[in-house]
């Protein structure tokens, strides 16, 4: 009896971390379709609301047109903002990541500080991934709710 017990705890415990790891690459093998040049064609969102995303002080529609470039090999990338009109231009390097298959996160990165010194950074939900595009949606909080915000990429190359 306690031969059966043990080979069924060593079976169980065998499928959920043969279960484990492949989920695990398949969440990588998703996460490595990102290399490459995106840019955001739109953003959705409820448009009684002011959005400046990312802490940049630049209004949601700054982002329409801005080129973003991820490197999965090495969890690098960066966005650059174009400016113009009231606009910055923005160039920011980020690091990335994407957990559990379909959380897109990333921290911005400043000049002199190393990645791993940097603790606050940004959680999306990735939707509606495909080979040339996909969407992240970030959740707002405000006064008792969240306000969606939806940001659409179209792939411009895939270097």
């Amino acid at each position: 009896m306690k031969n059966l017990l043990l080979t069924g705890i060593v079976s169980v415990f065998a499928l959920t971390s043969c279960s484990t790891a492949k989920m695990a690459q398949t969440n990588r093998a998703e996460f490595l379709k990102m290399k490459g040049d995106w840019q955001i064609t739109s953003i959705d969102y409820d448009k009684s609301f002011k959005i400046k995303p990312f802490d940049e002080n630049a209004d949601a529609s700054c982002f329409v047109g801005s080129n973003w470039r991820f490197i999965p090999n090495n969890y690098s990338g960066a966005y650059t903002i174009n400016g113009g009109g009231s606009c910055p231009t923005v160039s920011q390097p980020i690091k990335i990541d994407v957990i559990s298959g379909n959380q897109f996160m990333f921290k911005k990165l400043v000049d002199g500080t190393k990645a791993k010194n940097v603790t606050s950074g940004y959680a999306l939900d990735l939707l509606n991934q495909s080979t040339d595009q996909f969407s992240l949606q970030q959740n707002i909080p405000f006064e008792g709710q969240n306000v969606k915000v939806t940001y659409n990429f179209q792939r411009t190359s895939m270097k």
